[in-house]
């Protein structure tokens, strides 16, 4: 045997380090209660429960009749990339060329490969915590290191500039922003932004990498790209999708736009790890630009009606503490208080997975623990269900809690 070879069974180390999915893991969880009889309602999904509008379907069977189904260039079509610039420039005043847009295999790899491409070895890349669960794993997957800045409920889980400021190293490399957020619906305003900004002009080599696939799914909020704000478009990758706005969940189309050196570095990324995306789907993405926004409005309208019943029934419960999200469909309330309690079987709720396994194994309702978006504390409860099914849901919820003793 060779000295110090390496064992058969061995991972990569920044593989090992990777934690799985808390989201899907819950869901597989439900599902196979349900396989086996029971009666679960889910409100842990993290996708719109709408049909795609008919203009984006009818694109792709378009494409399909006309044969459009050989590989793409690699950043995607150039009509596609062409509207998305646009977009950017109309929408959200962020002016990048079609060669500064790449489109990936959803707005998940775009934020990967933006991560793969910037981070280093004993890098740090901060995160207001609750955050997305992948932000962490794909950093420790580059060989960084995932830095989260907590927030609270009582600042409706917003990063203040102080905050920031706290935080910034000499190893700090780049800023993840979600805003709106998943999974807390916290949207930022552009006063609150435009603050960040100041403490980031005072660190010119921090990059930020901002989220922004739920721009669509807003209420009383503007949504304030943070890229196309002063001094910021030379160091802002702007990652957004059509997976949540347009209900394209199975899609599977992301894109990025930034500075030209990024995109150069994640194109050569997706090069070899998957190519273009989807023929097929970038034809339909591309009729979603060009579509009106009357469908994804009226989406919108209908998440409203339902955060606002989910929201009043949370508020009802004792000891829970939410702030009203102005974005996504998400809420995230603390129910830190019911920690240290006993359901009648003996379950002791430690944290937020025993209490979100307590609810899906004795009372039948699916939601995700806080633990998986770095804020044990809280839960993350989807409203993306009919309102019969969220009240149901909440009904169940209520019963639960009031079960614990």
């Amino acid at each position: 045997m060779i000295a110090d070879a390496p064992v058969l069974n061995e991972l990569n180390p920044n593989v090992a380090a990777m934690r799985p999915s808390a989201t899907l893991a819950v869901a597989a969880r439900a599902k196979a209660l349900s396989r086996s009889g029971h009666d679960v309602i889910s409100l842990s999904a993290g996708e719109p429960d709408f049909d795609t509008p008919a203009p984006i379907v009818e694109a792709a069977f378009q494409a399909l009749r006309d044969g459009f189904t050989r590989y793409t260039a690699n950043p995607g079509i150039l009509e596609l990339r062409e509207a998305i610039a646009a977009k950017l420039q109309r929408e959200n005043g962020l002016e990048v060329e079609p060669g500064q847009v790449l489109c990936s295999n959803g707005a998940k790899q775009s934020v990967a490969q933006a991560i793969l491409a910037l981070c280093r070895p004993g890098d740090e890349v901060l995160m207001p915590a609750p955050y997305w669960v992948s932000y962490p794993e794909q950093v420790r997957l580059a060989g960084a290191e995932p830095v989260a800045i907590e927030t609270a409920a009582v600042d409706e889980y917003k990063m203040t500039p102080a905050q920031l400021d706290a935080a910034i190293t000499p190893n700090t490399r780049l800023l993840i922003l979600n805003s709106p957020s998943n999974p807390t619906g916290a949207v930022y305003t552009r006063e609150e932004i435009e603050a960040l900004v100041e403490v980031l002009h005072q660190h010119d080599y921090v990059i930020v990498l901002s989220d922004e696939i739920y721009e669509y799914v807003l209420f009383d909020a503007e949504h304030t790209t943070i890229g196309a704000l002063p001094g910021m478009a030379e160091r802002t990758v702007t990652v957004n999708g059509f997976s949540k706005g347009y209900a394209m969940t199975g899609w599977r189309i992301g894109y990025m736009a930034g500075p030209q050196w990024i995109v150069d570095a994640a194109a050569k990324i997706q090069s070899q790890f998957t190519s273009a995306p989807c023929s097929i789907t970038q034809r339909a993405a591309l009729a979603a630009v060009q579509m009106s926004k009357e469908p994804i409005e009226a989406m919108a309208v209908s998440f409203r009606e339902r955060r606002d019943y989910m929201l009043d029934r949370v508020n009802q419960w004792p000891g829970v503490r939410c702030p009203k999200p102005e974005g996504a469909f998400y809420l995230f309330p603390d129910i830190s208080a019911y920690f240290g309690r006993t359901a009648s079987d003996g379950t002791e709720i430690t944290g937020s997975e025993a209490l979100c396994f307590y609810l899906l194994e004795q009372h039948g309702v699916a939601l995700v623990p806080g633990q998986a978006f770095g804020s044990d504390s809280g839960v993350r409860v989807s409203y993306a269900s009919s309102m019969d099914e969220l009240a149901r849901g909440a009904d169940r919820i209520e019963a639960g809690l009031g079960a614990l003793v």
